[in-house]
Parts: structure tokens; sequence; C-alpha cells
């Protein structure tokens, strides 16, 4: 109850109880053996009291508290000294260490402090993140580290040295394709940095002396800008839509907290850091045209227009003209919906700032009137999408501006500004708008009818989409009625009566519309209309049903139904008005409630409840923009200073409703009238002294029904005291309640003697309402929390905070309140009369009748969620119908009660209550039901219940506590708190009995499978981590190991495998101190690596543990349930069984390595040492001589468990083992298959997984032996699959062992089989991982990739100085006799590409260096066109160019790059310079800020590719062309003066004369040099132009026409002024309208011209 009192009151209470609250939680979520949902329940109510940082500061909590806000100032370096060691970055500790750091280091230390926060951590933290290049899985978690530091300290901290690189690494987190054919990297889609953080860390780093953040950040949007535009789309989009909509919400939060916020003890931003107006303003159009862009997106314009939302309010001048300037004529299109949609949506999220104007955007409200009456068109009935977003659009700015015709104030007064002169007189204009709208409204219902709209035999009801536009339509013209003038509501009124009257609509669609119109008429202004209404429909109705037949017509006129549904929908208003007309209404109803048309009586009970609920419920009466509403005269109140204005929330001024005794004795009137003999009809009925039809009863149920929801207010609960009164509750009356109570319990069980089904769908309501119903439901008041939601988010101010919302949205919330309030008083009490009821519930819940069943089960679920502890009350009543003994059972009551105990998606769920009375007894009922007689295996829906239900109780089930004990500090703390407790030896009976139950279950008889499985599973929920499970199940699971059905098998090979682990011995640990066995001293600093003294732990095949004592020197109970396992593993029969199982195939081609099998043997053989060995020996042996799949993974798992399983055995044990493993090894080792192959991998790697590596120093010898038979060519070589395992595993702790193999492997490396030089590729990745440079870290002692680099690229010199192509011409069979060097150096290439490729997605950091000088021969193989049907070695070229240009540089290593780039260009293969222009585009993109922050590789690059644009081959001039266009539009390079000049005076170049008679032989000739350059220049311009596809320069239209002076140029120069004017066509297309606008009409008449000609079509 105290979550419920935060939700209700917030946080009202002092501070000294804040923090005791605190404290008391605090302690209660540190009890030890708490049970999970316990925990979390505590917790979150912890999170809620911290939740407001600003309440509370350190000083009031520092003691015993968690959240990083609230540690003492020492905890930084105790964090540091726990967590460091976890940080082995070829480790997953690493993920744990830098999980752990980000969530509990403290960043919120006040600045004296910061010595002893994060200074301590940050340079070497920092300094790690710099030096990883591969985006392993933890760094997305330092990053969110760094935004939280950064967001805390702003000003505190120099970013400046890491910008470039921190940019960089966001554009690349990103994942935005590149050039043509991009290899995507999966690690770098699933580890990228998270959108949210990564606009944290730089809008903390914005602002401050330097403006290096804002320039790179403009350099950002500069570089993708192009991606925004409506016509990209991809996988990335959302990446860029969430950076867009983050970005600016984030900036506004900073803004807000240095200019708006109240001081509290956090830290303050210092003044020289804070964001000046300069820095606001540059953000803002840095940002502003990727926004205008992404206005039109793909995913729709929701992000766009949040964005702007924020972006006007800090700068609404350069943000809202652009905005209108698109809306304007998407307003006047009628062809493109689509742009009028996304336009209005971003113009509502602006709305706000553009009405009121302000200092920055004076101007802005005078473009309010010309927008709304553009905007009507757009009530259109045949476009519904457009039809919701105009009435959202009026709605909206109706709410913002009092429609009040201000234009006599022109005359009076003369100290008006310009601007409210303007608004003056535009707002003569108000009532035209209204009208008109009326208008449209009214199109739009008369081409909306039934009639129209459907046929004959469709249904009648409203479709989703026409209740849609009924809520528009009828929430907009009640704002737009709300916010008039009276003189304007006068008018209004009048129209919208005369239309209603002078026709009559059908009651169901059109009809309803125009109440709905008619209603928000009458609740404006209630006296005025009541006038009009009332009089007119009382007479029509009265004169319709002067003549009796009409009360038993079937079929009714219809303009009598029609003025009854008007008169029901006006009689929603102010109760007090109502009271005037109240003999009219009693006529009305006494001759209309008991029509025999349905449809009749139905309306007629509309009138009832609604006369009811006006007259009795607390409600506001008017919602307008100003309290007290527009009535005062000119002279004294001006609206216009009133548009966009917030409501005031200390002076709301709310107009409440409250019943007053007259209402009440009104109600009452009514209800004595009409309800009272409708129950006396239907008590008289039950006792069989009444006759009534079918059509009687359901018509008497519905009048109780509408009695009961309207008057659900003033009725009392049932029996016994309402605990709270709004006014005094009239107990001297009759309680309707407790008398509909009763008569409908006899009559439901009456009408179920008799079987009537269709009436009995009523009752599920009735009694739902009855037992809660008290003026508001449930689901209703959720719905409207959501829209009140939305439209709060929609309109909010954040930048300045402080609830500025608009007073009609400040009195929604205050009523919402006022409801939660009433919710929230329900079912505190369970009483007698409610249990009747609910077992009355049940009943329906498992009747026959299907739609009575779903009906009453949903009633049944809320009021389960309502009363507390009635579930245990009812549980035994809905496991009567489960029982197998019971035959008079049906189907369908069984099926009932199913579904009852499953539960709805978010209510309770009885077969899963959290307690251990419940389980024991619904747990064994769902087992043993499997033998009742309804059930039947045959009927899908009933197998599908028990799946669900198994599925749900496994989902939903959190183990439940047996024990725990509550510290004397709770007590303390609370004294007045009496804990509940549960008597630990009570629940352990529980526990008890309920595993014995379900064992008894599962071994009665005849049990289907089904059940069987079922309870296989509940009882694997109650393995327990604080009790072993009792014997008698442990002996069953064991015995289920040799089950006939797979699924039974599963489960058994999990819980015994985790029996095992809870049989575990305890083993004593030792403490040692590391420098006393190595002898050195212990350093001064921190340092990581390998250091003096950790080398007695490496690997040293010197001084291995061969006897006893040099293995006891490395360092590191009978029971009666042991006696269950040991007797089933010592019994040969059963082992033979269960390995003949084991060795079975599940799933053909698909399993693996099996890790719970391995976890099974792993217990056996570590908690029984070699007992079960002399049984299993005959097995291995047997399984190791045959070679199938599924023989030899079961062989691999058994032996993998084997090695794990001996850690602690003795010296002797161990060695006896591997006597017999290293036999069975060999031979399973040399049988090795492609397939097995990966098993085999795993079985090494698992067994040397957290193991000491001495001690498995028989298993590393074995499998660094000369490879077995000695042929060269064997399949699969041994050691290559075992080397998988030593490797990662042994980490840092193996050098030698890595020497060792890659001494082996060297030779290898030219290995002619593909799989094998795949394999080869991925061991040398796991060799040199250890090679990384990472900072504050000795160098490792394990292989060097520089070094191996160095011995490869001597062997492949060969290849690097022949000139010709490189043609894969090694055939897959070796010839006889040696092959020349060349050979050689092809297929040891081919090993390497597959290690680099490898290596990409696994190493820390890429070895540049030494890969640059491998880059050139990529060059020249790699392949230039896109074809598939290369050999391997060209594919794996092209990838490992593709993985290559992606990585991350150094800016050290910039330069080294270019170099090797520059030498290639020089090169005589024209494939290695084309291909170096497609490795140039990504890499510059994927490292943008690392080479535009230096200015020295720019221009190389811009060198470069100038240069190649003057190549001789066509090809390499076209790539660079296109290269060209990319690195201009990303604005890495800018198109200049120079560059211009350089392309036009290339153009200038003279052609050579052509003779007449060489005319036949052109094409063959070699281009001269002169075309050649002056292609380049054409290419050049041509690049210019389509850098910018999506507008128009300055510079564009003079260069459009220096080209268009070469288009009869000979080819290829034809041909690519060609292209280029098609593609300016194609992009520029959609706005030409605009882009037009940049040229003269010379230039104009040139292009049309060009675009157009013949030439264009050739």
């Amino acid at each position: 109850s105290f979550g419920v009192y935060i939700r209700l009151y917030g946080r009202k209470f002092s501070r000294e109880d804040h923090v005791l609250f605190i404290k008391l939680l605090y302690e209660l979520v540190t009890i030890p053996k708490l049970e999970i949902s316990m925990m979390q329940g505590f917790a979150r109510l912890l999170i809620n009291l911290l939740k407001k940082k600003e309440l509370l500061s350190r000083v009031h909590i520092l003691k015993n508290l968690i959240r990083h806000q609230y540690f003492p100032e020492d905890a930084t370096a105790e964090m540091l000294d726990e967590w460091r060691p976890l940080m082995c970055p070829f480790d997953v500790t690493m993920q744990k260490a830098i999980t752990y750091f980000e969530l509990f280091l403290p960043t919120t230390l006040p600045p004296e402090l910061h010595h002893k926060g994060f200074k301590l951590w940050f340079d070497e933290f920092i300094g790690l993140w710099v030096s990883v290049q591969n985006l392993p899985q933890w760094e997305g978690h330092l990053v969110n580290l760094f935004a939280r530091l950064a967001t805390d300290n702003i000003g505190y901290i120099d970013w400046d040295p890491y910008v470039p690189k921190i940019f960089t690494r966001i554009l690349r987190s990103l994942n935005l394709p590149v050039g043509s054919n991009q290899v995507v990297v999966p690690r770098f889609l699933t580890n990228a940095y998270d959108v949210g953080h990564a606009v944290m860390w730089i809008t903390a780093m914005m602002g401050g002396p330097s403006k290096l953040v804002q320039k790179h950040l403009s350099g950002l949007f500069n570089g993708i800008a192009s991606f925004y535009h409506p016509s990209n789309n991809g996988r990335w989009l959302n990446k860029l839509m969430k950076l867009l909509q983050r970005l600016p919400s984030s900036v506004v939060r900073r803004l807000h907290r240095e200019r708006y916020k109240k001081v509290t003890w956090l830290t303050p931003v210092p003044e020289s850091h804070k964001l000046t107006d300069q820095d606001v303003t540059d953000f803002v159009q840095c940002i502003i045209q990727p926004v205008l862009l992404a206005m039109f997106s793909k995913t729709g314009s929701l992000e766009a227009a949040q964005a702007l939302q924020n972006l006007a309010l800090m700068r609404p001048e350069l943000v809202i003209p652009p905005v209108l300037e698109k809306t304007y004529p998407a307003l006047e299109t009628l062809t493109e919906p689509h742009q009028l949609t996304a336009t209005l949506s971003c113009v509502i999220g602006v709305a706000r700032s553009l009405v009121s104007g302000g200092k920055w955007f004076p101007e802005g409200p005078t473009h309010m009137l010309p927008l709304l009456m553009r905007a009507l068109p757009g009530v259109d009935p045949n476009d519904f999408s457009k039809c919701m977003i105009t009435f959202q659009f009026i709605a909206t700015f109706s709410t913002l501006v009092p429609l009040v015709d201000c234009s006599s104030v022109l005359q009076e007064r003369d100290d008006l500004s310009e601007v409210e002169r303007e608004l003056c007189s535009a707002s003569a204009e108000f009532e035209d708008f209204v009208l008109q709208f009326m208008d449209r409204c009214f199109g739009l219902i008369e081409s909306s009818t039934l009639e129209q709209t459907r046929e004959e035999t469709e249904t009648e009801k409203m479709t989703h989409l026409e209740s849609l536009v009924e809520l528009g339509l009828s929430s907009t013209f009640s704002t737009i009625l709300t916010q008039c003038s009276k003189d304007i509501f006068k008018v209004a009124l009048e129209k919208v009566f005369n239309f209603a009257v002078s026709n009559i609509f059908e009651t169901r669609v059109a009809g309803r519309m125009v109440a709905d119109m008619c209603r928000a008429a009458v609740k404006c202004r209630p006296e005025e209309s009541l006038k009009l209404f009332v009089p007119h429909c009382c007479n029509v109705i009265t004169h319709l049903t002067g003549n009796d037949d009409v009360l038993h017509d079937e079929e009714l006129d219809k303009e009598l139904l029609w003025n009854l549904q008007l008169l029901s929908e006006i009689t929603r208003v102010d109760g007090k008005k109502l009271l005037l007309y109240r003999e009219q209404f009693g006529k009305i109803l006494q001759r209309t409630l008991h029509l025999t048309c349905k449809q009749g009586y139905i309306l007629s009970c509309n009138l009832l409840h609604h006369l009811l609920r006006s007259a009795t419920l607390i409600y506001p009466t008017e919602y307008c923009s100003v309290p007290g509403g527009f009535d005062k005269p000119l002279s004294e109140y001006f609206p216009i200073k009133d548009w966009g204005k917030p409501g005031d929330l200390w002076n709301l001024d709310i107009q409440w409703h409250v019943p007053s005794s007259e209402e009440i004795s009104f109600a009452f009137y009514l209800l004595d009238t009409f309800l009272q003999p409708e129950l006396t009809r239907l008590e008289l009925y039950t006792l069989g002294e009444l006759e009534m039809s079918r059509d009687d009863v359901q018509q008497c149920l519905a009048i109780v029904h509408n009695c009961l929801i309207g008057s659900g207010n003033i009725l009392p609960p049932l029996k016994g005291e309402r605990k709270m009164f709004y006014f005094l509750l009239d107990l001297s009356r009759e309680n309707y309640r407790e008398t509909i109570a009763r008569v409908t319990k006899k009559l439901l069980h009456d009408l179920f003697c008799k079987t009537i089904t269709l009436t009995i769908s009523f009752f599920p309501q009735i009694i739902s309402d009855v037992l809660q119903f008290q003026g508001s439901h449930k689901h209703e008041f959720d719905s409207r929390w959501k829209s009140f939601n939305l439209v709060k988010k929609s309109m909010e101010n954040r930048l300045q905070g402080k609830k500025q919302h608009i007073r009609a949205l400040l009195i929604d919330r205050v009523m919402l309140q006022h409801e939660l309030r009433t919710l929230t008083m329900e079912g505190c009490e369970y009483k007698t009369s409610h249990q009747e009821m609910i077992r009355d519930l049940l009943c329906l819940s498992t009747s026959s009748y299907g739609q009575v069943r779903s009906k009453a089960q949903q009633a049944f679920f809320t009021a389960l969620g309502t009363y507390n502890f009635c579930c245990r009350d009812i549980i035994p009543l809905v496991l009567e119908f489960l029982r197998p003994d019971r035959q008079d059972v049906t189907q369908k009551q069984f099926k009932g009660a199913l579904y009852c105990l499953l539960g709805n998606h978010s209510g309770v769920c009885l077969a899963n209550l959290h307690d251990w009375d419940c389980i024991a007894q619904t747990w064994p009922a769902i087992v043993s039901s499997g033998l009742s007689k309804a059930m039947s295996l045959e009927k899908p829906s009933i197998v599908r219940l028990f799946d669900d239900l198994a599925e749900k109780i496994h989902r939903q089930y959190e183990t439940i506590g047996l024990d725990f004990a509550v510290s004397d500090q709770i007590l303390g703390v609370q004294s007045c708190l009496t804990m509940w407790l549960i008597t630990p030896s009570l629940s352990l009976r529980n526990y008890e009995n309920l595993v014995n139950m379900l064992l008894d279950c599962v071994e009665q008889r005849n049990l289907p499978w089904k059940f069987e499985h079922i309870s296989i599973g509940f009882l694997s929920l109650l393995l327990r981590d604080d009790r072993i499970l009792p014997a008698r199940a442990i002996k069953f699971f064991v015995q289920c190991l040799n089950h006939d059905a797979i699924l039974v098998r599963k489960v058994a090979i999990s819980a015994v495998a985790g029996i095992l682990k809870q049989l575990k011995r305890t083993h004593k640990k030792v403490p040692i101190c590391p420098y006393e066995i190595s002898g050195s001293p212990k350093p001064s600093s921190i340092l990581a690596g390998d250091r003096a003294d950790n080398q007695w732990l490496h690997y040293n095949s010197q001084s291995l543990p061969k006897t006893k004592e040099a293995w006891e020197s490395c360092l590191v109970l009978a029971l009666r349930w042991k006696q269950i396992i040991y007797d089933h593993f010592s019994d040969p029969k059963f082992v033979e069984q269960l390995i003949k199982f084991l060795s079975l195939e599940d799933r053909k081609g698909k399993d693996k390595f099996n890790p719970r099998r391995f976890c099974l043997f792993k217990g056996l053989f570590r908690n029984f040492d070699d007992a079960f060995l002399p049984v299993l020996q005959p097995h291995l042996e047997q399984l190791v001589a045959d070679s199938h799949e599924s023989t030899q993974r079961c062989l691999a798992e058994i032996i993998a468990g084997l090695i794990r399983g001996s850690k602690h055995w003795t010296f002797e044990k161990v060695e006896k083992l591997w006597k017999l493993l290293c036999p069975l090894l060999r031979t399973a080792l040399s049988n090795i298959t492609v397939e097995t192959y990966n098993d085999w991998g795993t079985c090494i790697a698992t067994s040397c997984e957290s193991r000491d590596p001495r001690k498995l120093h028989w298993l590393f010898e074995l499998l660094l032996e000369s490879p077995l038979s000695g042929e060269g060519g064997s399949f699969v070589d041994p050691a290559l699959c075992a080397a998988r395992g030593p490797c990662p595993a042994g980490e840092w702790r193996v050098p030698e062992l890595l020497h060792r193999l890659l001494k082996y492997l060297e030779p290898k490396l030219t290995q002619v089989y593909k799989n094998v030089r795949e394999r080869i590729g991925s061991v040398l990745t796991y060799i040199f991982m250890i090679d990384v440079s990472l900072p504050n870290t000795a160098a490792t002692k394990s292989p060097r990739v520089h070094e191996f680099t160095t011995r490869i690229l001597e062997n492949l010199k060969p290849l690097m100085e022949a000139d010709e192509e490189i043609q894969n011409h090694v055939m897959e069979e070796n010839g006889v006799g040696e092959q020349d060097e060349r050979t050689q150096g092809i297929k040891l290439l081919k090993t390497i590409l597959k290690w680099l490729m490898a290596s990409a997605g696994r190493s820390f950091s890429t070895a540049v260096t030494e890969q640059l000088q491998l880059l050139p021969l990529f060059f020249k193989i790699a392949p230039v066109e896109n074809d598939n049907s290369y050999d391997e070695l060209k594919r794996d070229a092209k990838m490992c160019l593709s993985l290559m240009s992606q990585g991350l540089l150094y800016p050290q290593q910039v330069p080294l790059v270019l170099q090797v780039l520059k030498q290639t260009a020089r090169s005589n293969s024209w494939h290695a310079r084309y291909t170096i222009l497609t490795y140039l585009q990504t890499m510059v993109f994927y490292n943008l800020f690392i080479f535009l922050n230096n200015s020295e590789a720019v221009n190389d690059i811009r060198w470069l590719v100038i240069k190649l644009l003057e190549d001789e081959q066509l090809e390499v001039r076209e790539m660079a062309a296109t290269t060209l266009s990319g690195l201009l539009q990303c604005n890495f390079l800018t198109m200049d003066g120079p560059m211009q000049t350089h392309f036009e005076q290339l153009c200038k170049m003279r052609l050579p004369k052509k003779r007449k008679r060489d005319l036949a032989s052109v094409g063959d000739t070699i281009p001269s040099g002169d075309l050649v350059k002056r292609h380049a220049g054409v290419l050049g311009l041509s690049a210019c132009i389509l850098s910018s596809p999506y507008d128009v320069p300055t510079w564009m239209p003079q260069l459009l026409m220096d080209l268009s002076a070469h288009l009869n140029d000979p080819q290829p120069i034809e041909m690519t002024v060609k292209k280029t004017l098609s593609n300016f066509r194609r992009t520029h297309h959609d706005n030409w309208q605009e882009h037009k606008q940049q040229f003269t009409d010379d230039q104009l008449l040139v292009l049309t011209d060009l675009l157009v000609s013949p030439c264009y079509y050739a």
C-alpha cells in the first residue's frame, strides 16, 4: 500500500520520513535468503524513493546505500581494487568488470573530491578505449560510463584530445553503407554503441571555450545528411532517426539544467562551460537540414516532429519558417497526401512555439489563421489518415488560442504593436472558419451513412476506422466550441441544431456522429442549448409514441429512433441544468423503456444511464484555456494576450460539478420509478409466480444494468460500511446494490436449472459491476491516461519545465487523479457477499455456452485481481472440475476450469500463485487431471490449453522462499512493523509434500504421456539451490536418464547434472602471496601483462608436475543421496542403456557438442572420483571404434567430462586416468572427420577451460606430438583441431606452447585443402591474440605478429615482384615433384588471407603496420567486377580488403596507409589502381574525423584522387570521379576555387583533329593524352555536380553550363556528360519547383533544351 500511496500522492512526507523509509527498505532488500519476488517489490519501491536525486543530498543518505550517487568518497578506490583483477581482455571476465564499473563507479563527487573519484581511473580507461580497435562487447559499456561521467562533470574534464576519435567511433557505430559491395561485420552491428548514450556524451561535451565538439558535430551531420533523404532506406535508418530525435531533446535538457532548474546539491556547470546563445544557434543550424529531410522519411515523420518540437523551443526563428515553407505548398497540392500528413504532424509539434511568438519569432502567430483556413479541405471522407491528422491539427491550434473576434479593438485602442494589429484584423475570420469547418464535417457525415458505405448484409456496427473518425470529429468540434466567444457559439449552435432536426439519421454511424456534435455544443453552454434541443426532441418522441401500437412494433420509425438517440446524448451534461426538465424526461422514459423493439429500448436505457450519471458523478464542467472564459467585454479583456498561454497550476480555478441534494433525490426518484418494478418482476419470475418471455427477461436485465452503471457512485458497497465519502450517502434509502445482487443470484440459479443460455450473457457484466463499479471503469481510465500522456508529450515545453501545460490538460490531469483515487479504494475487503458472487462467476466461466464463458472469465480474472486473498478461497472450487474421480464433468466445464487456472495475459494466474499451499494443490491436480473422463488428447483445443499452462508456469514460476529471518535492525527502524513470517518447518513440509505428491501422480497407471512430461517439468522447477531434493525424487530423475522419450531424457540430464553440482565436495582455499613464490618484489605502479611475479604460473615443459610431490605443490562424504546415484551408475545394464541413448542422433546434421551432458559426466567424476571408470571403460573403447558422428560426439562429451571432473583427484588416480585416455584420444583424433571436427575441438577447448595448463600436460604433449602417420596431406590435422583448445583457454599462461605450435604450423601453411587452410587461419588468430599493445601493460611473451609477417613476406617475394596478373593455377590435387616458388607462394597467400579474415572479427587491435606490407599484393589480386564465379583466392582478397578498409586506424597509422596507397597508385596493374579507390572510399568514411584532423592526409587524398582522374584506363578514371563525388558529398573535401579552375583548365585541352581516312579505325586507336586530360576535366565537373544530389548550391548552374559545352565531344566524354545530366534530372526531379529558383532564365532555357533534347533520348 506504500507503493499505492506514492502513486496517488507522490512523495508527500517529510525529509526525515523519506530517509527512514529508505533505510527500512534498504534493510529489507538486503535480508539474506529473501525470495526474488519480494526482493523485486522492495527494490522497485526503493528505486522510486531514490529517483528524484535532487531531493536528498549525499549527506542525508551516505549511511549504507547503493546507487552511484550515494557512495562514500573512498568507494572508487575500493571498487578498482576489487574489480581490476577481472580486467583481462582475453577473458569473459572483462565484460563483467566493465559492466560493474559502468553500474557502480561514482561520478557525482564534488570537484574538491575528484582526486578520489574519476581521476583515479579516467586515464587508464580512456587509454584502454583508445587502444582497442575491433569493438569488443565491453566497449559499449565503457562508452556508457564515459557518457555518464561527462554529463555529471561538465567543464571539469578536457575531452578535446579525444574528440576526433569519439566522433569517428560514433560514426562507425551507425553502420552506414559505403561504396558498392561492402562486407558487413556482424559484431559491428551487435556491439554498436547505444545511440542514447552517444547523444548524452556529445551533449555533455558541447560548449566551453574551444568550439571543437560543435565543429565535429557539424562535420558529422554534413557527412551523413544525404542518408536522411527519403529515397534512402535500410536497416541503419532507425538508428539515424533515433539520433535525430534524441540529440535536440538532450540539448534542451542540458539548457534547462543550466538556465531554469533550481540549484540542488549536484555540482553546477561552471560559467565558462555553459552553453551560450551562439552555441545553441550553431547547434540548431547544423542539425536543421537533416531534420527537414527526415520529415518525409520512409519510417514516418514522428522522430522529425519530436526533433522540431525541441528545436523550436530553442530557436523558433530558424526552425519554423522552413517548416512552413514546406507546409503551405503541401496544403495546396492534392496529389501528394503523404507530404501533407508529414508536414502537418511537424507543424503540430511546433504549434506552441508558433502561437506564442516571443522575442525570437514575434511574427509566428500571424501564420495561424492562414494555416487553419487552408487545412479545412483535409476533412476529406475519402482519405482517412489525412482526415485524422487534420482533426488533430485543428484541435491543437484551437486549444492554444481563444477564438474571439477582436477586430473592433482596432477602433478603440492605438497602443497595439504591428503584430497585434494584424492579429486583431485577422481574428474577424474566426467565425467564418468555424462555420466552414462545420460544413466540412456535415459533408463528411453525409458521405459516411450506412446506406452509403455498406451493402444490406454487412455488419451494422461501426468499423474501427469510423469510430476513430467519430472520436476525432467530436473532440475537435468540442475543443473549437469550448474556445469560442459567445457570439460565434450562438451561430454555431443554430447551425448544428438545424442540421440535426432537419434530417433523420440512421443510428449506427452518421447518427452517432451528429449526436456527438450536438452533445459537444450542449456541453459547452448547457442552458442556451438545452432550451433548443430538449423540448424539440420530447415533442417529437411524445407525438410518435402517442399510439399504443408503436410500443409493440418490432421495427420502429427512423425518426423516433433518431430523436431518442439525440436526446440520450445531449443529457451527458452538467446535472444541475437538467433538473428543469425532469418531468419531461420522466414521461419519455415511461413511454419508451418498454418498447418491444430492441434498438428502441436500448436507446432509452442509455438515456436513463446518462441522466443518472450526469446527476451523481463529480466532474469538471469546463475546459477553457483561460479560467472564467472569454465572455468579458473587449474593453476589459484583450484575448490576443492569451494566445498560447500555459495554465497556471496554482490558480486553475476548476468549476466542479458536485451532486446537490436535489440531484441525488432526482436520481433516487429515477431508481425508485424504473429500477424497483423491474427487480420485483424478476423476483416474481424466479419464484414462478410470473410468466416472462426470454426477450422480457433480457429487457429487464438491460434496465437493471443501466441503472447500476448510472448510479454506481451513490450506491454503498455490498454489506458493510463505505470507507470514504465524498458527500454523505443516504443510507436510509434502499441499497439497490444489495437488491440487485440478491435478485440476480436467484435468477441465475433459476436460469441454470432451465438451461436458458442466451439470456445469461448479461450476467458476467452485471455481477462484475455490482462487485466493483464506483463510477468509472478501470479499462476506460487506462485508455484515457494513455491518451492524456500522448497529448501532454506532443505539447510540452521541456526547456522551461515547471509543468507549463495548457489549462485543459491540467484540468484533465486533476480529473484523472480523482478517478484514480476512486478506483484505488476498491477491493480492500473481501466479504461473504463478494465470495458468493465470485463463485457465481466461476459457474458462468465453466458453463456450456462459449461466449458466456469467455465474458465471465474476464470478469472473474478482474475480480481475482481486486480482492486480496480470494484466490486461496477459490482454487479448491476450480480444481473440483479436474478431479479424476468425478463422472459428471462435461468437456466444456473441464475447458472452462483450465482457462480459469491459466488466467489472462496481465492478471493473476491461479496455477502459479506465489504460495506453497496453492501450488501444492494446483500442480498435482493438473497432472492427475490426465485421468479425468472429460480429458481427451484428441481435442486440439485441450492439448493447446495444457501446453499453454505448462509453458506459463515454466515462464513465470519464481522460486518460493523456504526460510528467511528479519534482522533486529529492521524491527528497530520501524518498531510498529509487524512482520508476517512463514515458519521454516511448515514450508519445508509443504515443499517435500509437493514433491512426493507429484511423484505419486507420475506413478499412477494409465497416465497419458503428456501428463508425465508436464509432471517431470514441474519437478524440475522444484530443484533449489538451498535444499537438496528428497531422495525419492533423485532416484526418479536418475531413472529418467533412460526414459523412452527424448524430451524426458533431456530434462533428466539437466536435473541430474544440477543435483550432482549440489552434492559437490567443498575444498579448502589457501591464500598465497605470488611475490614470495616468484621471489620478485611487489611493483609500485599498476602494470598488466607478463611479469616476473607471474612467471611461475606459465607452462614450462622443463618443469612439469610428473611426480606426486610436484603435483601436490601445484596449488589450487557418503550420504543417502549419493548412494542412489552410486547404485545406478555402478550397474552395467543401466550404463549400457544410457550410453545407447546418448549416442542416438537427435536432429540430423544439426546436433552439436551438448554442454548439459558434459556437465552430467563432469559431476559424476567430480563427486565419485574414478568409481565408475571400470564400468565405463569397455563402452569408451567401443565408442572410439565407431566412426559415426553421433557416437563420436557422445565420446567427446564423456572425455571432456572426465578431464574436467578429475580436477581434484589424487595424482595416482589422475595418472591412471591418462594411461587410459591417451590411447583413446590418439585413436579418436586419427579418425576425425569433417563432421566431427567441431565436436572434438569443443571437447578439447572445454577440457582446458579454467584449468591450470600445467596439470594437463599429458594432453598438451599428446597434441603436439609430430603428426600421425607422417603423410603430408593428412586430411584433418589433429593438432589443428586440438590447438583450438589450449590457446584461448590457457590464455597468457602458455606462451611456450604457442611458440611450439607456431613452429609446427609454419611449414604447413601451404596446405592444399581449403578446410585445413581455414582451420590454420583460425588457430593463427588464437596464437597471436595475446600480442596486443594496451596501455600500462608489459609486453607478453607470446609469439609476435611482427616476426611472423616478416618471415611470410620473405616467402611471398616472388609474387610481389612479378608484374603479370596472378592467376590461381594451382590444381587442388598435388602434382608430383617440388613445385616452383610461385605456386608455393600462392598457396601460402591463401592461408594468410584466411588468417586475416578470421582475425578481423576476433582480435583486439589490428596489426596495421604488418598488414600494410601485404596490401599492395591484395590490391593486385582483388577482382574489379562484381562476379561471384571467381576462384577462392580472388574472393578472399576482395573480402579481406573490404574488412581491412573498415578497420579503425590510430592517428599515427594514417601516414603509413597513405604511403602504401600512393605507391600502389604508380603500379602498372590498373586493377590495383582501381581497387585502391574503392578501398579509399570506405577507409575515409569509417575514419572520417581522424583523417579530417590531419590536414596533410586530406591533401594527400585529394592529390591522389585528382591524379587518378587522369589515369589512362577509362575504368580507373570513372571510379576516381565516383570517389571524388563521394568525398565531396560527405564534406571531406570542399568544392573550392582552385579545384574548379583546375577542372575548367583541363576541359579546355584541344582535341586532336580527326582525319577522314582514319574514321574506319577510330574504334581501336589508343586515346591521346589530351583527350584523357579533357575527359578528366569533364569527369571532375561531373563529380562536383553529382556530389549534391538533393540541392542546388550556388556554383552548380555555372558548372552545368560548362558541362553542356562538351555534349558533342568524342566518346567517352559524350557518354559521361549524358550520364551526368540524366542523373541530375533524376535526383532533382522531385523538388524541381524549388531548385528552379537557383538558375537564371537563360540558363533554364539551355538546361531544358539539354534535358529534353533528342540527344537525351539518343
